[in-house]
C-alpha cells in the first residue's frame, strides 16, 4: 500500500544510516517491521513472566521467530 509520510530529513538520513539501506521506502519499511517485531517480542515476554503461557523457548529462539509464529504464540491470530 502506498502512503505519504512526512519525516524530518535528518531523521530519515539517520534511519538510512542505521539500517544500512540507501533507498528511503525500504528503510522505512524495515524500521516499521523491526518495531512491530519488538512489540510482539515484548508481549510474549510479558505473557511468559505473568504465567499466561506455558510455551517454553529460549531467548535466542524467541528472537529468531518469524512474525506469524509470534502472533500465534501470543494469540494475535
Amino acid at each position: 500500500m502506498r502512503i505519504t509520510v512526512d519525516l524530518d530529513e535528518n531523521t530519515l538520513s539517520k534511519l538510512q544510516e542505521v539500517t544500512g539501506i540507501k533507498k528511503k521506502s525500504p528503510a522505512v519499511t524495515h524500521a516499521v517491521e523491526q518495531y512491530l517485531r519488538s512489540v510482539r517480542v515484548e508481549e510474549v515476554i510479558r505473557k511468559a513472566v505473568n504465567g499466561e503461557t506455558d510455551y517454553s523457548t529460549t531467548n535466542e529462539e524467541l528472537e529468531a521467530m518469524p512474525f506469524d509464529d509470534l502472533d500465534r504464540l501470543i494469540g494475535l491470530d
